[in-house]
Order: C-alpha cells, then structure tokens, then sequence
C-alpha cells in the first residue's frame, strides 16, 4: 500500500491494524527497568492514600510524580 492510499483510508476513518505489521512495533524512550527503592511506613502510608483518593496504583502515583520532578529540573536548567 502507498502512502497516500494508506493516508486516505486513515483519514476516511478505516481500521489501519490489519495493514500494520506490529511484531517489531515498540515506543521509543519507554524501555522498562526495573528498580528496587526501600521507602520508610509513613512514606508508604501516604502513597497509598493519596493513590486510593486519585483512584490510582502505587507505582502509578510514585512515576507520575518523579516524572514531574525531573521535567521541572530539567526546565529549571
């Protein structure tokens, strides 16, 4: 398929999955690497409030907020 058929057919709302080969597919700067952190009770203690109050994991809160931090450390450079 062309580009521009592949343009079209996008844009006129078609399922494009069946014309992707996806086995190789990946997102770019998303590597996962596992780490192990040791956090003081009261640490985990307020992690899991403020997870359970935003309906959210653990691990989701504690990554959504070092992501913040080290993208305002970076705009403070």
């Amino acid at each position: 398929m062309k580009a521009k058929q592949f343009e079209a057919d996008f844009d006129n709302g078609q399922d494009m999955l069946e014309v992707l080969d996806l086995s190789k597919a990946h997102r770019p700067l998303q590597k996962q690497r596992r780490v192990n952190v040791d956090f003081p009770d009261w640490m985990v203690e307020s992690l899991d409030r403020e997870a359970s109050r935003l309906g959210v994991t653990r691990q989701s809160i504690i990554k959504v907020w070092l992501a913040e931090r080290l993208a305002q450390t970076a705009s403070n450079k």
